[in-house]
């Protein structure tokens, strides 16, 4: 694909990748999205990749399976770039930062007579040390 966009979806492996300065200027932050009735559509049959902007519709890219020559995203035929995979993406992202944000707890074990003994920061805590626990993700 000869331009480049922020994002990628990846049909054979039901992968949407976000490019942007979130991640970092050169980092990417892809997810599978494990829906086989999206994915096996037909109205995605023909298609292997496509690169496109959330904000330009004229700068999409699409790699066919057939080996055609690439071409622009239909939206009229097959829907909406943001509907069909920047809100998947999103909803997967926001369930990533969730589990990270569960999983970010500080524990302390402690030996008292012996016996050890494990604390774990309370919920009251984590959010004076973290903010509140994500809740929404929208992609700008």
């Amino acid at each position: 694909m000869a331009k480049h966009g922020l994002w990628t979806v990846v049909f054979e492996d039901k992968m949407i990748i976000k490019k942007c300065e979130e991640f970092g200027i050169a980092d990417a932050r892809g997810y599978e999205i494990d829906d086989d009735a999206f994915w096996n559509d037909p109205k995605w049959a023909n298609y292997h990749a496509i690169q496109f902007t959330d904000d330009n519709l004229d700068n999409d890219q699409v790699e066919f399976v057939d080996g055609s020559p690439n071409g622009e995203y239909d939206q009229a035929t097959v829907g909406d770039l943001r509907s069909n995979f920047i809100t998947r993406w999103d909803a997967a992202h926001l369930a990533n930062l969730q589990t990270e944000w569960d999983e970010d707890v500080i524990r302390e074990a402690t030996v008292v007579d012996g016996e050890i003994s494990e604390t774990e920061e309370s919920m009251e805590d984590q959010i004076a040390r973290k903010g509140a626990r994500p809740t929404s993700y929208t992609s700008a």
